[in-house]
């Protein structure tokens, strides 16, 4: 074999690499679309129905209120409670907190400042949530 075919021969050889790792790169970025995707159609809680309004309950200290709603899915589906945390002090927008499905009642408890019972789960707010699809 001589120079010049060895010199093709590797040349075809990095041209291959290159057509594979773009589709490599293509296919993971597929793969990552359709996870977000089911993410966000099936788990994300901003996208929660927004149902009627049951009960809402202040923190001790005014900081936070928590409002319950009770949504309702339609015939073939149950009841399910969506509760929202609202922050009373800063310019927050307010978020989900609690999702549970065959509920039709919220019975809220506040804990301590900082901490809430929702029909028997325990969080710890702002931060932690309760959602049933992800127990």
């Amino acid at each position: 074999m001589t120079i010049s075919e060895i010199a093709l021969v590797n040349k075809k050889k990095r041209v291959y690499k290159k057509i594979l790792l773009g589709f490599l790169i293509v296919f993971l970025l597929f793969i990552s679309l359709i996870g977000y995707a089911i993410y966000w159609a099936f788990y994300d809680m901003d996208r929660l129905a927004t149902g009627e309004f049951l009960t809402g309950e202040t923190s001790p200290d005014g900081k936070y209120t928590v409002k319950a709603y009770v949504t309702n899915g339609g015939a073939t589906v149950a009841y399910a409670v969506r509760g929202e945390l609202v922050f009373n002090e800063k310019e927050h927008k307010s978020k989900n907190i609690y999702w549970n499905y065959r509920e039709d009642t919220a019975h809220i408890n506040w804990i301590s400042n900082n901490e809430v019972e929702i029909n028997g789960h325990k969080l710890k707010v702002p931060n932690e949530k309760f959602d049933f699809r992800h127990e």
